[in-house]
């Protein structure tokens, strides 16, 4: 392959922090080249596997998450989206490219929202031992009321990301919602925490995933037995388990924003994966 030689004494980004304090690169536009990835990964032979819950209404994002996922995610690459969902017959047909397929997994839905998301890392953890370990080599799991509305490829692979949340990237960890109740197994003190990381955009190897989610999982079933929920359900978890368990590569907020919300800073170089419009109220009842 032929590129232009990285420069020891020229950063890539100055703008940004691309580097964290136990050495996991933040993933901004303008820190990596994606053809020489590509090539790394496809030497690896890689198969992604991109798990998504479309449970009651949410069904109804579904057919623009894939949509957009055949235009922007891991293109070139294998991949298998794994979809949960109490409404199979709802699934929308999507044509696919090459080397990429669909399954269905028919799960049980939950009167309220929360507990279908904290459902989510039960889920996840079991079919990651049973299926996942066996056919993947990556998990992505991601939120489908979003779309991809530019490349998130292999760029964001590693043992175990995080991404950081759009509303609190800039802040610091004093203002972060993590679970303040030491009642709580997802509890963190004021005076500890990396980042706040969004509970709708992280992965990894498979085996990795399923330590993050089945921990996650028994944390919640504890908590759950105490009579507490955490703050912000499984991504109260999630922060905790990042805190302890540092993730190998944090991708930035190109990787989940909202527009609507937060504009188009000009640190935002592409805004990859981005909230749909909705009514939240509406959906989630």
């Amino acid at each position: 392959m032929v590129y232009a030689q990285p420069k020891v004494l020229t950063p890539s980004r100055k703008d940004v922090l691309v580097l964290t304090p136990w050495l996991a690169p933040i993933i901004w536009e303008g820190t990596f080249n994606i053809d020489i990835l590509n090539e790394q990964f496809r030497l690896q032979n890689t198969t992604v596997g991109l798990t998504v819950f479309a449970i009651k209404k949410y069904v109804v994002f579904l057919k623009l998450f894939l949509e957009t996922a055949e235009q922007q995610f891991m293109v070139g690459h294998k991949v298998i989206y794994y979809v949960f969902t109490d409404c199979p017959a709802d699934v929308p047909q999507v044509p696919l490219g090459a080397g990429r397929k669909l399954v269905v997994l028919t799960v049980r839905n939950y009167t309220r929202w929360q507990d279908v998301s904290m459902h989510r890392m039960e889920m996840i953890s079991r079919f990651s031992e049973q299926r996942f370990l066996h056919e993947v080599d990556y998990l992505v799991c991601a939120d489908v009321d979003m779309k991809f509305s530019d490349h998130v490829g292999v760029e964001i692979l590693s043992a175990l990301f995080g991404t950081l949340h759009p509303g609190f990237y800039s802040s610091s960890r004093e203002a972060f919602t993590y679970e303040r109740r030491p009642e709580s197994q997802a509890y963190i003190p004021w005076d500890e925490g990396d980042f706040y990381y969004m509970g709708a955009f992280f992965g990894g190897s498979v085996v990795e995933v399923y330590h993050l989610t089945k921990a996650c999982h028994q944390a919640i079933v504890q908590d759950m037995a105490n009579g507490i929920e955490a703050v912000w359900h499984d991504e109260s978890h999630l922060n905790k388990y990042l805190l302890h368990h540092k993730p190998t590569k944090v991708l930035s907020p190109e990787y989940m924003w909202d527009q609507q919300l937060l504009g188009w800073p000009s640190i935002m170089k592409k805004l990859r994966y981005v909230a749909v419009p909705k009514n939240h109220q509406a959906i989630r009842n």
